[in-house]
């Protein structure tokens, strides 16, 4: 609230991107399943408090949260009416470009508690729609991953903290293991373009030409994706060649997906034999006994961590702080990663974990997987307009 939107500039997109790349780096798996003590507090982060769900003092407010899909579980939500009196009210969203339509169509007023992807910072501060948290009122953030919280960093100004760590996960490949073999190191983006995968694979559109992007940079027929965050002319020069892939592999497309139940649908009923996914949808399928598996590929998972923002217009300030607050314990990070498939930030979960999602986890992210992830670069308000022009017009091709 207040401050005029930054000229982002190729220094703040690259500085992002580098950022996340060193806490990539830094993550292990043993940081990313919970033994975070390790790690030093980072600048967001208080002294350990215990975890706590306020008492039933609040009976008849309500909290109004847009958030993805399987990031609020119904048995949290249930839980925490009971303890608070607070009714969560969870409306779901598909993309973030779903998210940024339906706040700014009510200019805020319809939501309290918001869940923006932590590489769109450019595009909230712009729309001026965001408040800071009151820090203090959300004792539980000190049970966070300090990497993580380190990420959120990014999102503060007017002296206040408008972004805090929720869900992060991955995009990779996932496929029918009844019609295809994925083998850790060889598995490749460049498998969704095999000839015998001709009319059989699915993903969302920008995502895939993203993909595509990374792919012909590791075969050094492009600079690396990342440089087409530093201006306009770069970007166009570089998605000017990704667009004449994708439009001449076009017909390997069976489907596109455009939300997490979609990206289950294809595979289940669509026909779909391989895509590049987020890692949640696949690995619900798999643990419900389906035919499907997902791994980081060899030029590593595209990464994103998706967080939690206060809108400037809520009408339910107090409650949105104890819902948030009441999200950072280890039980409730553990049920919605046993439940979705995503990850949680949140230190202590691996010990609350069932047996199909400690698996998942390790066949998701084999050896040094984790390392190699390729954490989405902060977009530039521009960006995304200009990728966008690209997506429809590789939509649009015969």
């Amino acid at each position: 609230m207040g401050r005029k939107p930054q000229q982002e500039t190729a220094d703040s997109a690259g500085t992002f991107a580098g950022e996340t790349a060193r806490l990539a780096r830094a993550f292990t798996r043993r940081t990313l399943l919970g033994n975070g003590a390790a790690l030093a507090a980072g600048g967001i982060g208080m002294a350990l408090a215990p975890m706590l769900i306020r008492p039933a003092s609040a009976k008849g407010e309500t909290v109004n949260v847009l958030t993805w899909t399987g990031y609020v579980p119904a048995r949290f939500a249930k839980t925490f009416k009971k303890k608070t009196g607070i009714t969560a009210n969870i409306t779901t969203v598909g993309s973030n470009e779903e998210m940024l339509t339906q706040v700014t169509a009510t200019h805020g007023r319809a939501w309290d508690v918001i869940s923006p992807s932590a590489h769109r910072k450019s595009q909230w501060l712009a729309l001026n729609m965001t408040q800071a948290w009151d820090m203090k009122k959300i004792p539980n953030l000190a049970n966070v991953q300090p990497a993580f919280l380190k990420i959120s960093e990014s999102w503060s100004w007017n002296k206040g903290q408008h972004h805090l760590p929720h869900i992060w996960g991955t995009e990779g490949i996932a496929w029918r293991t009844d019609r295809f073999m994925g083998v850790y190191g060889k598995l490749s983006l460049a498998d969704l373009w095999l000839p015998e995968m001709k009319g059989l694979v699915q993903g969302r559109a920008h995502s895939l030409m993203s993909g595509i992007g990374r792919m012909l940079a590791e075969q050094g027929k492009l600079p690396p994706l990342q440089d087409a965050y530093k201006d306009e002319g770069t970007m166009r020069s570089i998605w000017g060649d990704i667009l004449k892939f994708a439009i001449a592999h076009k017909p390997w497309l069976r489907a596109l997906w455009h939300d997490h139940e979609s990206q289950k649908t294809n595979f289940t009923r669509n026909g779909v034999v391989i895509g590049q996914t987020w890692d949640g949808p696949a690995i619900e399928l798999a643990k419900a006994g389906q035919p499907i598996a997902y791994m980081a590929p060899k030029e590593g998972a595209f990464a994103w961590m998706d967080g939690l923002s206060l809108t400037a217009a809520a009408k339910n300030v107090d409650a949105a702080h104890a819902f948030v607050d009441a999200l950072y314990t280890a039980r409730a990070g553990a049920q919605m990663s046993n439940a979705s498939g995503y990850n949680s930030v949140v230190q202590g979960v691996e010990g609350l974990l069932t047996k199909k999602a400690r698996q998942a986890f390790q066949d998701a992210y084999p050896g040094d997987a984790l390392e190699k992830l390729w954490w989405w670069p902060d977009e530039p308000v521009w960006f995304a307009g200009l990728r966008n022009a690209y997506r429809d017009r590789y939509l649009a091709a015969k």
